[in-house]
C-alpha cells in the first residue's frame, strides 16, 4: 500500500451536527440543542426530535440564539465530547 492509501484509510470519519446554542453561562462550554426530523414508523408523521449537546468553546465567543457546527472530539470532560467547529449564523439582535 501506497503511502496516502494507509492516511485515508487510517482517519476516522468525524460527525458534524449543526445546531442552536441554548445556553453558554458556563466557561469554555455552550450547550447545543440539535433537532433532527424523523417519520412515525407506523403513522408517518415527521417528528421533531431534539439532543442537547455540551460543546468545548475556547474564547467563549458564541452567544444565545447562534447556529454553530460542533465536531466529534475526544473527551474533554465527563459530559464534554464536541468543540464547536464554526459559527453558521450569529444570533439576530432586537
Amino acid at each position: 500500500m501506497s503511502e496516502t492509501q494507509t492516511t485515508q484509510t487510517a482517519q476516522k470519519r468525524q460527525r458534524l451536527l449543526q445546531g442552536r446554542v441554548i445556553s453558554n453561562k458556563m466557561d469554555k462550554t455552550v450547550v447545543v440543542l440539535v433537532e433532527r426530523r424523523v417519520k412515525h414508523p407506523l403513522y408517518g408523521k415527521i417528528m421533531i426530535r431534539t439532543n442537547k449537546y455540551k460543546a468545548h468553546d475556547e474564547s467563549n465567543q458564541y452567544n444565545e440564539g447562534d447556529v454553530v457546527e460542533i465536531a466529534e472530539s475526544r473527551p474533554i470532560s465527563r459530559d464534554k465530547t464536541w468543540s464547536v467547529v464554526r459559527l453558521v449564523t450569529a444570533a439576530r439582535v432586537i
